[in-house]
């Protein structure tokens, strides 16, 4: 990745977003697994020519400077940190590096930066999903794990609004556990092996062939339905099918009926492969 610096922000930024991470063929992290497949592709095979501004990394590097400072915790007896990790899956391998392993409590830990409104809407889906993947490597190799936890700081959270509002999280802080179950590491294993597979195949695909990321690697939610009335900008109510918004407007009132497409918001705003994606401009790109 080229890492450009049009604000002229100090160069330590621009060192701090450097990396020497080079692919290696036929190895992918638990978080390419964790992307579309097209993207985690593309970001393989244009990686020297996707253009990143240090500017739209400040919450990465934040990120980053919050896991050098916990790099420099003291390990427990029991403990290790920062470890890679990998096991083989056919003639693929799947890897990752956690943050935390506690034998004694078989416990791995990660820590996360985050929007607090992540929290706020229990979005923890993908966080098990890495823990996991984590998880079924530590057994491959030989380390049982039964429990995950994540760290999430939540780099926009606001004090006041903690003061006032006993649902919003009350501090920057979050600890969120996990307890693991045999279904969960059946379903895990059946993801990986399923994921490889697909991943294998794809490869073999010319950039425009490669599966489009589903709705929801795009961050898609969905179209909408908000029930309008004539005269009035804002909607009535806005419903996540249309016969729900029917029903709304039959009941409580309303003109008619506007459809509000979903958007792709990873597409417009965090694929750093999305240039190279044919699905990008046809779709997204422009669209406003």
């Amino acid at each position: 990745m080229k890492i450009t610096n049009k604000m002229k922000l100090p160069q330590a930024f621009v060192e701090m977003a450097q990396s020497d991470y080079t692919p290696t063929p036929k190895r992918y992290s638990a978080t390419a697994l964790l992307k579309g497949i097209r993207e985690a592709i593309l970001e393989r095979r244009h990686g020297d020519e996707i253009e990143q501004d240090v500017s739209d990394m400040i919450w990465l590097l934040f990120g980053t400077a919050v896991h050098s400072i916990l790099e420099n915790q003291t390990e427990g007896a029991t403990e290790f940190k920062e470890t890679y990790v990998e096991m083989p899956v056919g003639n693929y391998k799947v890897s990752g590096r956690f943050d935390l392993y506690d034998a004694a409590t078989q416990t791995i830990t990660d820590y996360k930066t985050c929007s607090v409104w992540k929290i706020i809407h229990r979005d923890f889906d993908d966080w098990k999903k890495q823990l996991l993947i984590y998880a079924a490597i530590m057994d491959y190799i030989g380390f049982p794990v039964r429990h995950g936890q994540i760290v999430a700081v939540m780099k926009d959270h606001s004090k006041s609004k903690a003061k006032f509002d006993p649902t919003y999280p009350q501090l920057p802080v979050l600890q969120i556990r996990f307890d693991f179950s045999e279904a969960d590491f059946a379903q895990i294993n059946v993801f990986i092996r399923n994921r490889m597979a697909q991943i294998a195949d794809a490869e073999k695909l010319p950039d425009n062939e490669l599966p489009v990321c589903t709705p929801k690697e795009r961050f898609n939610g969905g179209d909408k339905f908000a029930v309008m009335k004539k005269g009035r900008k804002a909607a009535l109510r806005v419903m996540e099918s249309k016969e729900e918004a029917e029903r709304w407007m039959e009941e409580n009132g309303g003109d008619f009926i506007q459809c509000r497409p979903g958007e792709d918001k990873k597409c417009k705003d965090y694929c750093p492969a999305c240039e190279f994606c044919n699905y990008y401009h046809e779709h997204v790109e422009g669209v406003k």
